[in-house]
């Protein structure tokens, strides 16, 4: 019998992330206290040579290309994926430096963790089969478990971490049990193999399998009505871990969802529709309400968060029926992530001395404080309300304008409503730094930020900006790879 031998160059990402990563531990282990810095700088530019890597891919392999069996895939949506994953890891990263520093969190581990999280997202980008799916899914949850307990100082940090593990083993289980269940089904494991296995015949049992697999999938994305553990593990994980939780892992999560729904199961897309559609209606509406109730920035944006991934499911709804929906899903995704990152790194770099601005009323006179650092906060407010011309805007737009053209316009007009609801809290803050005075505490201390904390933050902001005046670049690149 003939093997074939794998291709190892199309992995080149993977390989390069998970050599470093044994490189980065050892170089951490053995290096004396005032080198400890090495272990930032060596990730970072880890992440930036998988990103040339992955470019490397793209201009070279425009057609489906897989290895590992058929377990492994290199097509266009997959190098996407990964090029916004390794640059939301960077900006994670990079937010992440002066605020575990300030609490004497390992910087040694937290950083390797990270990067093992990376390398498992990478992973699930090119996953072509329910088992390296499952592989890659384990491969970011389990080091992000350890990452949101990094904390040891607070109780808060080992809360949440026993939670997300505990729901995270959950979704696991379930999960298996549905690839099992497809398994036994189907005879294969591989996407177009289930695909081909299950072409005109879907049966009862699939759908049942179907419903295991969208539980852990919505589990990872954090919406209802698996959302319980979103609010709690956002406030109680350290605002660094938060930034990397509600950014990288959706687009991973999004990846995943894409390969199994659209690619595996298409036969049975008016049933995973109408399930989508119930959980992208019951996030929007108590993602939005909830959120107006908060008086802490990270639980308020934890459940605008789900609100973020019932739009974004919009797009996979309309898919099927929309010539951009998918396409449109991607760049919302996308651009969330980015502005995600944004605002919670501005909360990272608030949060001085060991003390978390998390409250809503630490953001009171900000703009007294630091005008420029209040108005990109201005910009990243208003694209996730979907204010004009920040990107959001758009996002929202072409996710409505999908929804039209799929004949779903009641929830469209669904979708809009809950829009302008939403506006209010974002509003909100915009309103405590720009109308109200700082309190008594804060009156005194004038927010300053190192000079390459400034340049992430204006880039994050300016980046937001920017793509809503000039959205067609990524919107193209989004319709290319789907």
């Amino acid at each position: 019998m003939n093997i074939a031998l794998p291709v190892f160059s199309l992995a080149a990402p993977e390989i390069a992330l998970l050599i470093m990563s044994c490189v980065i531990l050892l170089v951490d282990v053995f290096s004396p206290q005032r080198l400890r810095h090495l272990t930032f700088l060596l990730v970072q530019a880890t992440l930036v040579a998988a990103f040339l890597l992955a470019i490397a891919q793209y201009r070279h392999h425009a057609e489906l290309l897989t290895t590992f069996s058929g377990h492994y895939v290199v097509d266009k949506l997959a190098i996407l994926l990964k090029l916004f994953i390794y640059v939301m890891s960077f900006a994670a990263f990079a937010y992440a430096r002066e605020y575990i520093e300030e609490r004497k969190i390992a910087r040694g581990e937290y950083y390797i963790l990270g990067l093992f999280c990376v390398t498992g997202m990478s992973v699930m980008a090119s996953a072509y089969s329910l088992l390296t799916i499952y592989l890659g899914l384990e491969l970011l949850s389990l080091p992000l478990y350890a990452m949101v307990a990094s904390y040891k100082d607070s109780r808060q940090a080992t809360e949440a971490a026993m939670k997300y593990f505990v729901m995270g083993a959950l979704a696991s289980g379930m999960l298996l049990y549905g690839i099992s269940m497809l398994y036994g089904l189907t005879g294969s494991i591989t996407i177009p193999g289930i695909a081909a296995a299950i072409h005109g015949a879907p049966t009862a049992t699939v759908a049942m399998a179907l419903v295991f697999i969208l539980s852990a999938l919505i589990f990872k994305f954090g919406a209802v009505p698996f959302h319980m553990w979103v609010p709690d593990v956002y406030q109680g994980a350290p605002t660094s871990v938060t930034l990397f939780i509600a950014t990288a892992p959706k687009i991973a999560a999004f990846g995943i969802t894409m390969r199994i729904l659209v690619q595996a199961l298409p036969e049975l897309h008016v049933a995973w529709e109408q399930i989508l559609i119930v959980i992208a209606f019951l996030s929007m509406f108590f993602g939005n309400l909830l959120a107006i109730v908060q008086t802490n920035i990270k639980r308020m944006l934890a459940y605008s968060s789900i609100a973020h991934i019932g739009y974004s499911l919009l797009g996979i709804i309309a898919g099927p029926n929309s010539h951009d929906g998918y396409s449109a899903a991607l760049f919302y995704i996308a651009t969330y992530t980015l502005v995600a990152a944004g605002a919670f790194g501005i909360v990272a770099l608030l949060s001085r001395a060991g003390i978390e601005a998390d409250q809503l009323e630490d953001y009171r006179g900000l703009n007294a404080r630091n005008p420029w650092l209040a108005f990109m906060l201005l910009l990243l407010m208003f694209s996730m309300a979907g204010v004009p011309p920040t990107v959001g805007f758009f996002a929202k737009f072409g996710l409505l304008v999908s929804l039209v053209e799929a004949h779903l316009v009641w929830l469209a007009v669904a979708a809009l409503i809950f829009a302008i609801i939403g506006a209010y809290y974002y509003l909100r803050v915009v309103m405590l730094m720009y109308f109200e005075e700082p309190s008594e505490a804060n009156a005194s201390k004038p927010v300053k930020l190192s000079w390459d904390m400034q340049l992430a933050v204006t880039v994050n902001g300016i980046a937001a900006l920017v793509l809503g005046v000039l959205p067609s670049g990524l919107i193209d690149v989004c319709r290319i790879v789907i």
